[in-house]
């Protein structure tokens, strides 16, 4: 309840501000990566439609240099689609892709789906791995403001993220916790997680 009140705040705001233009830079500038709803077709780019719209507005903060800095997050990519954003328009885009219908991905490898099953639910005590449904859920969906939905989300996406995390790749995560777990996580155990993540429902 709290969440669609904040959305419906945020979108009439938006609309307030003469941002009634994000439409067209989801269409325009978006929709070639995570398609114009947010469901990409690519199973490189994430699917960001339903994504809580603080995470969104976070991500794309963490893209854009401020004030000459190095961005937070960084990518080829998503660097350079933010740059001319205004912030406006972040806090807008979040909001409209927060409100857009999930079309979940699936997992495609039963076999490896069920060893993920076990580091989603109890982790690994032997290698220092917890929980993921910890901070993500029993069914990947994630808690607002805090961790995001992982549910249904590309494999391929999701493991290149852990990994990205393992490697100090991508360092935007709150107090390094998901670096700290990815470090302990080998190459298998990231597929594994990931592909029961695309299954998760």
């Amino acid at each position: 309840m709290k969440r669609a009140v904040a959305l419906a705040a945020m979108l009439a705001a938006s609309l307030a501000s003469g941002q009634d233009k994000v439409p067209a830079i989801a269409g325009q500038v978006c929709a070639a990566c995570h398609a114009a709803d947010g469901n990409s077709v690519a199973p490189a780019n994430p699917k960001i439609a339903g994504q809580f719209v603080e995470y969104l507005n976070k991500q794309l903060r963490d893209f854009k240099a401020q004030a000459g800095k190095t961005p937070a997050r960084q990518s080829a990519v998503m660097n350079g689609m933010v740059a001319t954003l205004s912030d406006a328009d972040m806090t807008s885009l979040a909001a409209y892709y927060a409100g857009q219908s999930f079309k979940p991905s699936a997992a495609a490898d039963k076999e490896l789906a069920a060893t993920g099953q076990k580091l989603w639910r109890g982790g690994d005590a032997v290698h220092g791995i917890p929980a993921c449904e910890g901070c993500h859920g029993p069914a990947g969906a994630g808690i607002p403001a805090q961790f995001p939905r992982l549910a249904g989300q590309y494999a391929e996406y999701v493991a290149a993220q852990l990994t990205a995390f393992r490697e100090g790749k991508r360092t935007n995560d709150v107090n390094g916790v998901m670096r700290g777990v990815a470090a302990h996580m080998n190459d298998g155990q990231i597929r594994a997680v990931a592909e029961y993540t695309a299954g998760l429902r």
